[in-house]
């Protein structure tokens, strides 16, 4: 039985892992794990006006841009395996063909944990789509009669990363996850996305205010651990405990 470690970053597009949870995946790679990332899309339409402004762009040459981008991005965070579906954006085409490649990656990968956006962005309905149809490949993926034979899912934690405007989101974080001692691999990462340079200090100062959370819940006045930067995550899923902390 293999006792391999394995996680499942599902983002709606090509840069989205990077800012939101650049720094849980480096993390889990450095602990051993194996990070999956499939990008359901390359934002090449809704997510590369600085592209766009090029003279000349193509769409083509957008996608070859924004591909790019996110390898070296994956790379600076060392993961090995990243997926790009081009399912499209803006609307993303989330059909019955794009949910079974979703599913099969799923079973192929046995995640211990998922993650994905927030239940809710009317802002970029791409992302709040892409966190339904990744609960819903989950339950495909556990059940035994989609592709009887198949190793079916378990029962892997579903986390959502944080949104862009996260008080108009319905987000409320309940993980706070200390990435200081891989925040120089998240920088380098978010400094691969040329095409969203206006980002890079926003995501920074997410970062640090995420880190004070971290020290006030981990010890409040009386002495909290010290996290210089820190992602926050919302749990879909109860977890399970043989006792409380």
């Amino acid at each position: 039985m293999s006792d391999k470690k394995t996680a499942l970053v599902i983002s709606a597009h090509a840069a989205d892992f990077v800012w939101r949870a650049g720094g849980a995946i480096a993390l889990h790679q450095s602990l051993g794990y194996e990070v999956t990332v499939a990008c359901l899309s390359y934002g090449e339409r809704g997510e590369s006006a600085k592209l766009w402004k090029q003279e000349g762009m193509t769409l083509e040459r957008v996608k070859k841009a924004r591909k790019e981008e996110a390898q070296n991005a994956a790379n600076a965070l060392g993961v090995t395996d990243i997926r790009f579906l081009d399912l499209g954006d803006y609307p993303l085409r989330l059909d019955r063909d794009a949910q079974d490649q979703m599913v099969d990656i799923i079973r192929e990968v046995q995640p211990i944990w998922m993650m994905s956006h927030s239940k809710w962005d009317p802002y970029n309905t791409d992302h709040m789509n892409t966190t339904r149809f990744a609960l819903e490949c989950r339950m495909i993926a556990q059940a035994w009669g989609h592709n009887p034979g198949e190793k079916v899912l378990g029962a892997p934690q579903m986390y959502l990363f944080e949104p862009h405007q996260t008080e108009q989101m319905e987000w409320k974080p309940n993980v706070f996850l200390d990435i200081t001692s891989v925040w120089d691999k998240k920088r380098a990462a978010i400094e691969c996305m040329q095409g969203q340079e206006h980002l890079w200090n926003f995501y920074t100062n997410v970062a640090e205010n995420r880190g004070n959370h971290f020290r006030r819940n981990s010890g409040g006045m009386a002495g909290g651990r010290k996290a210089e930067y820190a992602e926050g995550f919302e749990m879909i899923f109860p977890q399970t405990v043989d006792e409380l902390a």
